[in-house]
């Protein structure tokens, strides 16, 4: 006899105010035949303020075992269960846990569907006042300083506005990071509290941001940084293209491919560049490395 398989479910939570929850996702919880949640205590929250009472069996699906708890959740789909993926708060997938199951559902023909619902990505985009057209997602930036400015000198000539999430007692330091890599004047939108009481969406240039976050900030934040502009050839001067050389020395280039990069950027010849260097190190009284 042959089984139909089930169907994979991703669901978005609130991010905030449970008012924002889907109206299927009651309807979901209440008929799935397994619910996977990120944290089984939340799910609970959930569903009692929704007034729901789940019917299916309830399982912890978080990043701990996420690998291990995914062929199990494989095999019940594959058996024609209905599985519903739900994670602390927004999207499945989306800096959260999820990517695993539905590439494995995928493989096995499960068809996968979702349950639209709040995002704090794009709600953060759309409420920063930069351009919103194209963007980029980056997740959560590295906690090591020098692994978390080599992440950022990867993206430093992206166009695209980026989006990043971070947790609240790193945040000076990522806006410090991206003040150096990208620039002091480059603007941003740091969103805390989404859809919660103490929503808060602050904007201006990330050394000022950076230095209002070392008062300190509490909440869920999400970080919106304006993308690199198109310099001009000649535009940057020669300071700046000194800066921009030792970001990605500091990062872990060699000098060599480090000016190679920024001229490109710059839309320079790799001499100038090298002369801005090597006039940089004369003033501080050392000889160039070549």
């Amino acid at each position: 006899m042959t089984v139909t398989p089930g169907i994979l479910v991703l669901a978005g939570t609130p991010i905030g105010d449970i008012a924002d929850a889907p109206p299927r996702l009651a309807e979901e919880l209440a008929t799935a035949d397994v619910i996977a949640a990120e944290d089984t205590r939340r799910l609970r929250r959930l569903t009692q303020a929704l007034g729901v009472q789940p019917a299916g069996r309830v399982v912890s699906y978080f990043e701990g075992n996420e690998s291990a708890r995914t062929p199990e959740l494989v095999e019940a789909l594959a058996g024609g269960a209905r599985v519903l993926l739900v994670t602390d708060a927004g999207m499945p997938s989306v800096s959260d846990p999820g990517y695993r199951l539905v590439a494995a559902a995928v493989e096995k023909d499960v068809r996968v569907t979702a349950v639209p619902g709040p995002s704090a990505v794009l709600t953060a985009l759309a409420l920063s006042g930069l351009p919103v057209d194209r963007f980029c997602f980056e997740g959560f930036l590295p906690r090591k300083a020098g692994e978390r400015l080599s992440r950022l000198r990867e993206v430093a000539g992206e166009r695209r506005t980026l989006v990043y999430f971070e947790a609240p007692h790193r945040l000076e330091a990522a806006l410090a990071a991206m003040a150096e890599v990208f620039g002091t004047g480059r603007r941003a939108a740091v969103c805390r509290e989404l859809t919660k009481t103490y929503e808060e969406v602050r904007r201006g240039p990330l050394a000022e941001l950076a230095q209002w976050a070392a008062e300190g900030v509490r909440g869920e934040i999400t970080v919106v940084v304006e993308g690199a502009g198109e310099p001009a050839a000649g535009e940057l001067d020669a300071a700046e293209l000194v800066r921009r050389v030792r970001v990605r020395e500091e990062a872990g280039e060699r000098r060599k491919e480090a000016i190679a990069a920024v001229a490109v950027e710059a839309g320079l010849p790799k001499r100038e560049v090298f002369d801005a260097v090597v006039a940089a190190k004369n003033a501080d009284g050392a000889a160039p490395a070549r």
